[in-house]
């Protein structure tokens, strides 16, 4: 099989490759129900956009200045969207409708070159920028500085404690959920939540707010709101998974009630893909690149606290929960990106959404040490080394763990005849056969099994 592109004739593993990248990067839409949602309609778009443009440009009133950069503002972020949805890739996922995707792609493309306009600035424009997004942040303080931690910890009541389960526990407690249905590993999700509480633990010198109680820190976080969070997320993954997925057209339900919980069902996933990080034959690319996820992941952390006590707004701003909601979206396709180009070895790049997402997490932290100079000069650099000593000692005891559980206790694997297609469907020994521990074992039990088809065939 091999195509002509210009004068170059592809080959069948260039095919592949091709085949594979798009697969993540530029899901395809299967049996489209309703052709008007997925048909281009590039002209209309085109005459709005010129409409809707040339309204706004001779109908408002331009006196204002701080109006006129708002409402400019707003529409080139308006018109880079629409060019988004026109030009950007799917990514890896197609529900509710690909065109969201690509607004998402656009977004994380707009924030991506927002930070890089950033770093080129001084303080005192970042500050300027700021009091002119929101006049209030020039009264805005650190919650450093107006709160304590860890304060009279050997004093627990009921009352303090549950003063504890407030709007952030509840946030911390979802958010762990989204994680688990993000990563689907309790592997790995086990794995962040402990090395982020050492985390707090080394950066506590720099971030007074990482200072925690011991029962806050392992009763609260790790084992109520980490551990739910992630039980809550899983549960709802082997749900997912046990799922059968055959969708019906929309066109072929003639009931009201079915077709309304159709459109309803359309912001479920189409599909659930069983996911696997590691198995026992992981090779050494795949095991760093997922202990350069889990650094990642912790990096992207790191940046949230470290960017509202620079720059110098609450956690309850727009600013900080914004970011952090616009952050849990884009890492949806870019795990999703990231783990095809782990654990698949035809696709040999990652998706665009994936990329972006490593630059933005790299430039916050850029960012933030650029323009908190002052605060990472009191860095203790021992703290910082044995942090990443831990957290190299913790992710390699996770994946050895990971690889001995999917050894010992991990799903049935499929039986010779599942395997390789034939008619053999002996299923004793052939799935204790198709099991084979090490490569010998497989090519022993291979063996048999073929020998023991060609008899009942001869």
């Amino acid at each position: 099989m091999a195509s002509a592109l210009g004068s170059r004739t592809l080959s069948k593993d260039d095919v592949n490759y091709w085949m594979h990248f798009r697969m993540i990067n530029e899901q395809q839409v299967e049996d489209i129900t309703i052709d008007f949602f997925y048909k281009p309609h590039t002209i209309s778009l085109l005459t709005c956009t010129v409409l809707s443009l040339m309204y706004f440009a001779f109908t408002r009133d331009d006196g204002n200045p701080d109006s006129n950069l708002w409402v400019g503002l707003i529409l080139v972020i308006s018109f880079f969207l629409i060019i988004s949805v026109l030009a950007f890739p799917n990514g890896p996922f197609t529900r509710p409708h690909p065109a969201i995707w690509r607004i998402v792609f656009g977004l994380s493309v707009l924030y991506f070159l927002f930070l890089v306009f950033i770093i080129f600035l001084n303080w005192e424009q970042v500050k300027s920028l700021m009091f002119w997004l929101d006049p209030n942040l020039r009264y805005a303080k650190r919650e450093a500085d107006i709160m304590e931690y860890a304060i009279n910890c050997h004093v627990i009541t009921w009352e303090r404690i549950l003063s504890h389960f407030d709007i952030f526990a509840f946030s911390h407690f979802w958010g762990w959920g989204m994680k688990a249905l993000l990563i689907r590993s309790y592997g790995l999700c086990w794995t962040i939540s402990i090395t982020w509480e050492l985390t707090e633990l080394f950066f506590m010198h720099l971030l007074p707010n990482f200072a925690e109680c011991w029962w806050d820190q392992v009763i609260l976080d790790i084992l109520l709101c980490n551990g739910g969070g992630i039980w809550l997320g899983m549960t709802v993954c082997r749900f997912l998974e046990m799922r059968t997925y055959h969708w019906a057209s929309i066109k072929d339900i003639h009931s009201t009630t079915g077709k309304i919980k159709r459109a309803a069902l359309q912001f479920t996933p189409a599909s659930w893909t069983y996911v696997r990080w590691l198995d026992p034959k992981s090779s050494l690319q795949r095991v760093t690149g997922v202990y350069l996820f889990m650094i990642i992941w912790q990096l992207t952390e790191l940046n949230t606290f470290f960017l509202k006590h620079i720059f110098v707004f609450p956690a309850c701003h727009a600013l900080s929960w914004c970011r952090i909601l616009f952050i849990g979206i884009i890492t949806a396709p870019t795990v999703r990106q990231y783990y095809a180009y782990l654990t698949d070895t035809q696709c040999k790049r990652v998706g665009t959404q994936c990329w972006v997402f490593g630059a933005i997490a790299f430039l916050e932290a850029l960012a933030c040490i650029k323009f908190g100079q002052d605060l990472f000069s009191k860095t203790q650099v021992l703290y910082v080394i044995l942090w990443l000593l831990c957290l190299a000692f913790t992710t390699f005891l996770c994946l050895y763990g990971m690889v001995w559980f999917a050894e010992n206790y991990g799903p049935r694997q499929k039986s010779f005849s599942e395997c390789e297609d034939s008619i053999y469907t002996e299923s004793g020994d052939a799935a204790s056969e198709c099991r084979g521990s090490t490569p010998f074992q497989w090519f022993v039990a291979r063996t048999n099994a073929s020998v023991k088809c060609w008899l009942m065939h001869h």
